[in-house]
């Protein structure tokens, strides 16, 4: 029998009885910088586990990143730190529904708001690690001046604040460093914050003996975060309050795979027992591998289905993958072009790239071509342009299927401004609206005009975008047959019947 919503009481340790009541005598282990979706659908989750199985035996304190986190930290609050998180997908072909409530935080404080207590957690003697993500931008070092009471609002800059705290009142002990484990997307994620940290150091003339066990009795290590995380299920919030008995404003949604690769030391696990917890995270010795498969793999499958996808009128990622013609065209990618042109073994290779498209037929996630089609050229810059070129290399001829995407892609950019925004049509007509800077915008529009006139041919037209190093970092005119097969496949997509059979998908 379901409850009626007005009658549920918000989760927190009066209304529910949890198992994990013992982690408010755990000490504190961990200072998280981010109350946000993902960190409590990975890490904290992690944690948890390995509580469960008596491993890690520590607490998080958790703090906002932002002014902006505010809402959520208070949130937290009156939760007592509680939140339920639901891991739903397929797991090696089988759906898996998961929910549990996760009790890991027995602090949660706003830096804003309560600057001297942010302070003091560096001195709590069982702090060993700083785990962060404030996305991408939040690792940036902002001059910021150091005025003493007054808080620090860029994550770099406070965290050196609470660094330089922490080395005053142990004097400097060698055993009292911390290990940063930062969880942003971005590559050597460790080493940029490190370098940050070292700017403000040397802003604020901090000195010579702090730089020295920075240097030495801590730790910034480069790691890599792969896992889904949807965050909170706003179309099905009443169904799951009522099925819960309770209703929790911080519930959130996670696929099953999960995959943390940290580099450094294996004997680091010890410390941060994850893996001995059974948990997929490695350590290694060079996570370049890693990223390198999941840019070209993962985030380049998305790129090659986004621009063709929308072009037949396809919204999400899940119906690209279950579209049998789609669904063979990206496989064919990853088998035939994508791991071949990788330096790794193509059994691993191949298992991932298995797994990304499974991960991809999620039926509970919601991942919109729209949102992925942001910023599309610098994406296949990135994500697919190094498969061609090196697939070429290999082979001495293109990877058909990336050639065809590529030839989608600029299919994709034909479009014109209405009421400020870009709009493109579909192969059936339907608009959609391309999102990337004005620059290249205007290049393609004022190029595809051009060609629409007639005043460009179709070949002239490709070579005059494969020439444009300001969008390539080259010019691709260089790559024998790229503009020979890319104005074959565009003279189709513009003047032919368009159908995925048309296309050989």
């Amino acid at each position: 029998m379901h409850m009626n919503e007005g009658n549920l009481k918000r989760l927190n340790r009066n209304t529910q009885a949890v198992q994990s009541a013992q982690m408010l005598h755990y000490p504190i282990k961990v200072l998280q910088i981010g109350e946000g979706n993902f960190l409590r659908g990975f890490f904290d989750w992690m944690i948890a586990e390995s509580n469960k199985q008596g491993h890690f035996k520590g607490s998080i304190a958790v703090t906002q990143p932002r002014p902006t986190g505010k809402r959520k930290i208070e949130e937290l609050k009156q939760q007592d730190g509680l939140y339920t998180l639901m891991m739903r997908g397929f797991h090696q072909g089988e759906v898996v529904e998961y929910t549990e409530i996760i009790s890991v935080f027995s602090k949660v404080i706003n830096p804003y708001e309560e600057w001297w207590g942010f302070l003091e957690m560096a001195e709590i003697p069982t702090l060993e690690f700083v785990v962060s993500n404030t996305t991408e931008a939040g690792l940036k070092y902002q001059p910021t001046p150091f005025v003493e009471g007054e808080p620090i609002e860029a994550f770099p800059g406070r965290l050196t604040a609470f660094l330089y705290r922490r080395y005053l009142h142990f004097q400097g002990d060698s055993e009292k460093g911390l290990i940063m484990l930062p969880c942003e997307l971005l590559e050597r994620n460790g080493d940029s914050l490190k370098q940050c940290v070292l700017k403000h150091c040397a802003e604020w003339e901090l000195p010579k003996s702090f730089i020295e066990w920075l240097e030495q009795d801590n730790l910034f290590l480069n790691s890599l975060v792969d896992r889904i995380v949807t965050g909170f299920p706003v179309k099905e919030s009443h169904e799951l309050f009522s099925s819960l008995g309770y209703e929790d404003t911080l519930l959130t949604t996670a696929e099953a795979y999960h995959l943390w690769v940290i580099e450094g030391d294996q004997a680091l696990d010890k410390r941060l027992p994850l893996q001995q917890s059974g948990l997929n995270v490695r350590w290694v010795k060079d996570l370049t591998p890693y990223q390198l498969r999941k840019v070209r793999i993962l985030n380049g499958l998305h790129t090659l289905m986004a621009p063709l996808g929308i072009l037949f009128g396809l919204k999400e990622v899940k119906q690209a993958t279950e579209h049998p013609d789609f669904h063979q065209f990206l496989y064919q990618a990853i088998e035939k072009e994508i791991i071949p042109s990788l330096p790794y073994g193509k059994d691993e290779l191949l298992e991932y790239g298995e797994s990304v498209l499974e991960r991809f037929a999620n039926p509970f996630v919601q991942h919109f071509l729209s949102d992925i089609s942001l910023n599309s050229i610098s994406k296949f810059k990135v994500r697919l342009l190094p498969t061609l070129e090196d697939y070429h290399e290999r082979n001495g001829k293109l990877p058909a299927s990336i050639v065809r995407g590529f030839a989608g892609l600029l299919r994709f950019y034909k479009g014109e401004t209405v009421n400020g925004k870009y709009i493109g049509k579909s192969f059936g007509g339907k608009e959609y609206i391309i999102q990337d800077d004005l620059q290249v915008i205007g290049f393609f529009q004022d190029l595809w005009r051009l060609h629409d006139k007639k005043e460009v041919p179709t070949w002239q037209f490709i070579e005059a975008i494969l020439h444009n190093q300001q969008l390539w970092g080259k010019d691709l005119n260089t790559i024998p047959r790229l503009a020979e097969k890319l104005t074959n496949h565009l003279t189709e997509m513009i003047d032919g019947d368009i159908g995925p059979a048309k296309l050989n998908f």
